[in-house]
């Protein structure tokens, strides 16, 4: 089994803007770190390699990440050990703070690439009923099941 997660945000400005140049101007390098990481397996991404121009809401200004690990502790390595954990520290400078869980993780069969669909009825699962073996967060921390036969 292995790891799946996605990451939702509402961007203050236009990634076209100045005030989020900073971030934008580093998505490669920090994609680059991520494909680089141990435990790394896939993430979303369009032509230009990054997600931020796959629209998966009716606001321009929702962003989303995803991608798959081979466990938790390998996302997280990459998330709070390395640049990645500076971005992490001025997210309140690009994006608005979520009202509600705006992230889940998620066990996959080996070889499954989740589509942007599932990710978000993993997002609503977790949102509407709280966590579960289904969609947690790292304060849960579930356990991957056994793989189907």
């Amino acid at each position: 089994m292995q790891l799946a997660q996605l990451n939702v945000a509402k961007t203050r400005y236009p990634l076209d803007d100045p005030r989020i140049k900073d971030f934008v101007d580093n998505l490669d390098r920090v994609n680059a770190i991520a494909e680089a990481s141990e435990g790394f397996i896939w993430r979303l991404k369009d032509d230009a390699g990054n997600a931020t121009n796959i629209k998966a809401f009716d606001d321009p200004d929702v962003i989303l990440n995803m991608s798959v690990w081979s466990c938790p502790q390998t996302l997280k390595d990459f998330l709070f050990k390395t640049i990645h954990r500076d971005f992490l520290r001025r997210k309140s400078e690009w994006f608005f703070a979520p009202q509600t869980n705006m992230y889940v993780l998620w066990w996959i069969e080996d070889g499954h690439i989740p589509t942007i669909d599932e990710a978000l009825e993993r997002l609503t699962l977790l949102q509407e009923l709280g966590e579960s073996p289904e969609a947690f967060s790292f304060k849960s921390n579930y356990p991957a099941p056994s793989p189907s036969t």
